[in-house]
């Protein structure tokens, strides 16, 4: 069977993908991730369809959208964004790290085999709406049905990748039951799995625990692992493993300069073209039709990708990057 890319307007083949940023937040509605961060809020959809629409303008086709179930995520506006703008956005399934969760959410009291059956149905079936408080097995009988009195459903865009996150707790404090959960879906599905990394946390442990689960490294992507960690030697482990690197820190200057970022791409570049991606992990704050201060969704189109060019990396590479390694990891 060929493999597709599972967008929430439905499959595309990888060739139709075109420049894609693998991690970033476009529409986000307000909740325990707002109350860790104001930043992490952007729930207007007329904005978010401004700033996909710059990004089109400028040349990009394809995004991933970060968010997972239970955690704040708007799959139903993001249908509408894709439809109104013709980006191809490609939503999560997953969980994030537990902070960006209420105390008491179902996230953290839910057994990991209903978690997997959870992410397998968002990837194969659809994505569940409402379900910040409300855990979607409740209304499983219900989802679809026309008229149903629950604040509880099933959409049909289905989601096309499985989020985790990696916390400094490592596989403690609940995250062992995720990821087995995650770890369950990905074999299940074969779909895609990101991961955020959290400074101070052990990737390696969990290349090892995913291995272990028999989960397909190739299919694997690390995220902001150029903020996360910054060593090298860790970036040589992951890549020896399978597992692709995405960077993130481009137009974040709290953390470094744009010059150092490229300086980490191209250590990269040096070892290994094909497990590298590139995105800007947006926020409110960083987003333009939000904020008149941020850099934009096409922050990277606009002033990243003239300054890569200079620096002499390849047109073959740049299509490695943001064409044929975002195509082959995201089909399944």
């Amino acid at each position: 069977m060929e493999k597709k890319i599972h967008t929430v307007l439905g499959p595309i083949s990888p060739e139709e993908l075109g420049f894609t940023q693998c991690h970033e937040h476009l529409l986000l509605s307000k909740g325990e991730s707002y109350r860790q961060n104001p930043a992490l809020w952007m729930d207007d959809v007329e904005s978010s369809i401004k700033e996909a629409k710059v990004y089109r303008e400028r040349g990009g086709s394809a995004l991933v959208e970060a968010q997972p179930v239970g955690c704040n995520r708007v799959s139903q506006g993001l249908e509408e964004i894709s439809g109104r703008t013709g980006v191809h956005i490609v939503a999560s399934t997953g969980f994030h790290k537990r902070l960006f969760y209420p105390k008491g959410h179902w996230i953290g009291n839910t057994d990991r085999a209903r978690l997997a059956r959870l992410f397998a149905e968002e990837l194969t079936q659809g994505m569940y709406v409402g379900t910040e408080q409300v855990p979607p097995f409740e209304s499983e009988t219900l989802a679809g049905q026309t008229g149903a009195k629950t604040k509880v459903y099933r959409t049909g865009a289905r989601a096309g990748i499985i989020k985790t996150a990696l916390d400094v707790y490592g596989l403690e404090g609940g995250y062992r039951e995720l990821f087995f959960a995650a770890a369950a879906a990905q074999k299940e599905t074969d779909a895609p799995m990101m991961v955020h990394i959290e400074p101070g946390s052990s990737p390696m442990e969990l290349v090892s625990f995913l291995e272990t689960e028999g989960v397909d490294l190739g299919r694997v992507y690390f995220c902001h692992m150029d903020r996360a960690c910054g060593d090298w030697e860790i970036f040589r482990q992951v890549l020896g493993c399978g597992v692709s690197l995405e960077f993130d820190t481009i137009g974040r200057f709290a953390y470094h300069s744009d010059e150092k970022e490229l300086e980490l791409i191209m250590q990269v570049l040096a070892e290994n073209e094909d497990q590298l991606l590139l995105s800007l992990d947006t926020t409110r704050a960083r987003l333009k039709s939000y904020c008149e201060d941020g850099v934009g969704l096409a922050y990277i189109l606009e002033v990243f990708l003239p300054m890569m060019r200079q620096k002499g990396i390849s047109e073959k590479q740049l299509s490695k990057i943001f064409l044929e390694n975002p195509g082959r990891i995201l089909a399944w």
